[in-house]
């Protein structure tokens, strides 16, 4: 087995340290606020069998970056809104990671702490997408 000069783990705890964390029980009280976005960079897959936060924008992990640049040919519009963006996963890890990156390029955020999980043990309201039609 190869080993890595930092873990997944040590990753992830040096993010948590450096950007904005609330819990999903906080984020509650303020999800459907119109000042806020919640963004949910889990994969497609994900959403589609778990549901999603009501009014959560999907933007997955690996475009982030591109979405939130202005000078990116990928660039989307509602990251150029005066709001507050936090950003969710099913767990905490990848939006700790994410937030991260965003933050160091110079894009306020924050993220749920406790992700998806955590979303579903407090309660917080689920939506599901429409089934497909056959």
């Amino acid at each position: 087995m190869k080993k890595l000069k930092k873990s997944v783990n040590a990753m992830v705890s040096s993010a948590k340290a450096r950007i904005a964390e609330i819990t999903a029980e906080e984020a509650k009280d303020f999800f459907d606020s119109e000042n806020v976005l919640i963004v949910d960079i889990r994969d497609v897959r994900e959403r589609q069998k778990l549901g999603f936060i009501p009014g959560s924008y999907h933007a997955p992990r690996g475009m982030l970056e591109f979405w939130i640049d202005p000078e990116s040919p990928y660039y989307k519009e509602i990251f150029g809104q005066d709001k507050r963006y936090v950003f969710h996963c099913a767990a905490g890890w990848r939006s700790a990671l994410a937030v991260e990156t965003l933050n160091d390029m110079g894009f306020q955020a924050e993220h749920i702490s406790d992700g998806f999980a955590g979303w579903i043990k407090a309660k917080g309201p689920i939506e599901y997408p429409e089934p497909k039609k056959k």
